[in-house]
């Protein structure tokens, strides 16, 4: 049984279709990540799973429960944290703990809570009132009213969004530890960096599948065809690397170009492209292979649509 799974979900919004046959699964005590540009239709593919959306089409199962037909015992199942978690202000930590226990229906919580404080380095701060909390602190609070119930399936929509990179770093290393102790994590993040720490990730784009597999496996296909360029130019020249035979796309990364090409190349790919860019005149100063990152992945795998688009046009 899998901990959560979609098939052939669909999900529109009048015209606009967020989820377009998406299938996935999630397997017990995995950190998976689903991944993708602001309307990829990450949070959509969470409040589904939460059983806050109902699909158009396909199916959808939480430990093999329906989340909309058996919601109160998805909702007892799932942690959700959402991009704008509700903490109330005028409560302390204590006291906001407790409350979203006794929502969830849990009464003898102590123990639990203060397991959770301690976990999270809030033991210290629980008598002060939510509303004096730095913004790491109120995510890591957050996160604590969110597993009291002690759910199965933690899912999380962007919650590092806003949050500084030492709190995020932290709140890093609790998600580590809860998933240590089995707990399964399901996230949404627009963060590529962040979903190279995850075991298995989706990438979405306008509501389609991309690709599912591990961070290493999907830039392992990347290997040898991913170069840097750095010109003596204003900006990368990414209209002329483009034109280089051989050469798929070009991006631009701050003062430097990643260009990848459609195969490995035959060849010597720097002496390639530093003789074609001379030809244009464009005087390199650094040409060398480099790894890929998730970014350069996702940027591959668009490339294909964005040339149909442009010829399209």
């Amino acid at each position: 049984m899998f901990a959560v799974e979609f098939e052939s979900v669909t999900k529109a919004y009048a015209a606009v279709k967020a989820l377009d046959g998406v299938t996935f699964a999630v397997q017990k005590g995995e950190m998976f990540g689903v991944i993708g540009p602001d309307g990829a239709g990450k949070t959509t593919a969470i409040r589904i799973a939460c059983g806050l959306l109902r699909v158009d089409g396909g199916r959808v199962a939480i430990l093999g429960h329906d989340p909309i037909k058996e919601h109160r015992y998805v909702t007892g199942t799932i942690g959700y944290l959402s991009q704008r978690f509700s903490l109330y202000g005028d409560l302390t930590i204590d006291e906001n703990v407790a409350f979203f226990a006794e929502i969830h229906g849990v009464r003898d919580y102590a123990a639990t809570r203060d397991r959770l404080l301690d976990m999270t380095q809030l033991t210290r701060f629980r008598s002060r009132r939510t509303d004096r909390l730095s913004g790491g602190m109120k995510q890591k609070l957050a996160l604590a009213c969110t597993l009291v119930h002690e759910p199965d399936v933690l899912v999380l929509d962007e919650p590092t969004t806003g949050v500084d990179p030492v709190a995020r770093r932290e709140f890093w290393k609790l998600l580590s530890e809860f998933l240590s102790r089995g707990l399964t994590i399901v996230m949404a993040t627009p963060y590529l960096d962040e979903a190279e720490r995850c075991g298995r990730v989706l990438l979405l784009h306008e509501g389609r599948v991309l690709a599912i597999d591990d961070p290493a496996a999907l830039q392992s296909a990347l290997d040898g065809r991913l170069y840097e360029v750095i010109a003596a130019t204003a900006r990368p020249p990414l209209d002329a690397l483009r034109r280089v035979s051989g050469v798929a796309d070009a991006q631009s990364f701050g003062d430097r170009a990643h260009v990848t090409f459609r195969d490995v190349p035959r060849r010597d790919a720097a002496g390639h492209l530093r003789t074609a860019l001379s030809e244009e005149r464009i005087r390199v100063t650094s040409v060398r292979p480099i790894g890929a990152s998730l970014e350069d992945v996702f940027i591959a795998m668009l490339a294909p649509e964005k040339a149909v688009r442009d010829r399209d046009d």
